[in-house]
């Protein structure tokens, strides 16, 4: 099947930060049904299931995949699979781990994050090739951002889903650096294949769909090289995105409740173990820093002395 606009039969639900994009895409004569791609955050999964039954309009959902298991793209999995009875199909990586829930191997004890316990009925394994809406969809090893991350690519049309391998203005934490292991040259190493295939049309995990590609990819390879020149400046904007996506989450919170959390999870505490000198400033009060820089910046306000929120 073949379609003048490459994004014909598609559903893009863009999100947010807090909450990845949802992408729709409709069921083709003779399908059993349509398949989303991710489903945001565990705070909307309300949301998610109501946009998935409008834009259904009482057709079945066949099928849930998840691009990766961060907080942000699969907290909707359990509400999805309970609305709609769909199987759900995830990266092979973390399989075993979300079948067992090993909070040790898993990321949202790790990052402090929110999940609801989801259970996988297949896996989504790289190289293989599934149809959705008339298109032929290969999934493609996307590691930098996560180490399991996969893409979606419709080659006939052009249409490449990175998740959060590559945005218009960038590309999500380097986790694995964040955590103490490499992740720089797969990054890297993604970014090429990317620039390697004949894309049209990139739908990111956050943003709007985009065409110029190749200034996305200039762009990203331009922040990668700062990062791996600087590694201090990564794991300084890991603790910033971390501490605005944890208010996020909780809508507002006071500052001491705030610092208590940044200081107890298990990644911002690591980062400053390996960056930060431990005579020159305590744990908490390097995260006071991170959230003053956010403050000026304007990302953070205050709602209430001594209360932050994020601004959205």
């Amino acid at each position: 099947m073949s379609f003048s606009d490459p994004l014909q039969g598609l559903t893009v639900f863009e999100r947010g930060w807090l909450s990845s994009n949802n992408l729709l895409i409709h069921a083709a004569a003779g399908e059993a049904g349509a398949v989303v791609v991710d489903t945001s955050h565990v705070n909307d999964r309300a949301q998610t299931v109501d946009l998935l039954r409008h834009a259904l309009g009482g057709r079945p959902l066949a099928r849930i995949v998840n691009t990766h298991l961060h907080s942000d793209h699969c907290g909707g999995n359990a509400a999805v699979q309970r609305a709609f009875g769909s199987p759900l199909v995830i990266p092979p990586g973390e399989a075993e781990a979300v079948r067992a829930w090993d909070d040790g191997a898993l990321s949202y004890h790790l990052t402090g994050q929110r999940i609801e316990r989801f259970a996988p009925d297949a896996t989504l394994e790289v190289g293989e090739e599934f149809v959705a809406g008339g298109r032929a969809w290969e999934v493609l090893a996307a590691p930098g951002h996560d180490p399991h991350s996969v893409m979606l690519f419709d080659r006939a049309h052009g249409v490449l889903v990175s998740a959060d391998a590559l945005w218009a203005n960038g590309f999500g934490v380097v986790f694995p650096e964040a955590a103490g292991e490499p992740g720089f040259d797969d990054v890297a190493a993604t970014l090429e294949a990317i620039a390697a295939l004949p894309v049209r049309v990139v739908v990111p995990g956050h943003g709007a769909p985009f065409t110029d590609v190749a200034d996305a990819l200039q762009r990203a390879r331009d922040r990668l090289a700062s990062f791996k020149t600087q590694p201090a400046r990564h794991a300084r904007h890991a603790v910033k995105v971390m501490m605005t996506y944890h208010l996020m989450e909780v809508g507002a919170e006071g500052e001491g409740e705030l610092l208590d959390w940044a200081v107890a999870t298990p990644l911002l505490a690591g980062l400053w173990q390996r960056f930060v000198p431990a005579a020159s400033v305590s744990p908490r009060d390097w995260m006071v820093a991170m959230l003053d820089e956010l403050a000026q910046a304007g990302v953070v306000v205050r709602a209430a002395p001594g209360v932050w929120v994020a601004r959205g």
